[in-house]
């Protein structure tokens, strides 16, 4: 049994396709075909039940997947433990959303920068699903999202911290709801709304609960820049739903109000995720270090 013959089979039950498998890895299909067959012969077993173009794993298929990420990861720390302990000087890249960019991803990269000047870094900006799609094809190393807890058997959980999402208001419309000792959702809706695109994860929240009362909201803005809609909210008359951390400096600064709403409260979550497949190179691990760090 060979390291590329376990590294093929779980590229092709992750991608469930030989010809996906195939092109990921640079191989012919024919060639990814011959190493499963090779390794179905070593484990007298089949692996993948064939069904036409679809392929879904045996139930012999599903235990040995679970090890084979345990022997990729075993190969990954003995690499680790013999590679190059000098200056870090490969390349990472980095899928996140967009408030998470804008607030939270700035200062991490720039003490990364200051100790580690050599390292190339590539930012993609996405939505949950979109980077959790483009980490599983291995073309992101690390995923930093914001999002309710995920969990997956294939995704290595790397830091997770609480983040409220709060409802806050431009100053002037601010002051006069304030005034007010207790603010419920239903109080808001005549007031103009800045939005996030529908489907992004604290529009999502919101959405559920509006519609478990039965409300209909119409945003007068959606956009999926969070900067945009701060701004909007700082020069004009109107409210939005957004993380603490993309709105705590405006806050402190004056820019806008905190509402405390008393019938909506919610809580998500900023994660970062790496496949199991995947090689966790040193500077993906130094990239996590600083962002336990800096995060407290």
């Amino acid at each position: 049994m060979e390291l590329r013959q376990i590294n093929t089979f779980v590229r092709v039950a992750q991608f469930k396709s030989f010809s996906k498998a195939a092109e990921s890895l640079g191989y012919s299909q024919s060639a990814v075909t011959v190493q499963i067959r090779m390794l179905e012969e070593e484990l007298h077993t089949r692996l993948f039940d064939r069904m036409g173009k679809r392929i879904a794993l045996t139930d012999p298929g599903e235990q040995f997947l679970a090890r084979a990420y345990e022997v990729l990861n075993e190969v990954n720390k003995a690499r680790l433990s013999v590679a190059d302990e000098g200056a870090l000087h490969g390349r990472l890249h980095i899928g996140t959303i967009e408030s998470l960019c804008y607030s939270k991803l700035p200062a991490i990269l720039r003490v990364y920068w200051q100790r580690h000047p050599e390292v190339v870094i590539h930012t993609t900006i996405g939505e949950p699903e979109a980077l959790i799609q483009r980490m599983e094809q291995g073309e992101l190393d690390l995923i930093y999202i914001l999002d309710e807890p995920r969990y997956n058997n294939n995704w290595n959980k790397l830091l997770e911290r609480r983040e409220e999402v709060v409802f806050v208001a431009s100053p002037c419309l601010g002051e006069q709801l304030l005034d007010r000792s207790e603010l419920r959702v239903e109080q808001l809706l005549d007031q103009p709304f800045y939005l996030t695109e529908r489907d992004t994860n604290y529009r999502r929240v919101l959405d559920r609960f509006l519609a478990s009362r039965e409300i209909v909201l119409t945003p007068f803005l959606e956009c999926s820049n969070t900067s945009f809609i701060i701004r909007m909210l700082e020069h004009n008359r109107g409210i939005s739903l957004l993380p603490w951390y993309a709105v705590e400096q405006s806050i402190a600064q004056g820019g806008l109000c905190q509402l405390n709403v008393v019938d909506f409260q919610t809580t998500l979550y900023r994660q970062v995720f790496s496949h199991k497949e995947k090689w966790r190179t040193r500077e993906m691990n130094e990239f996590v270090r600083l962002a336990q760090e800096m995060e407290g």
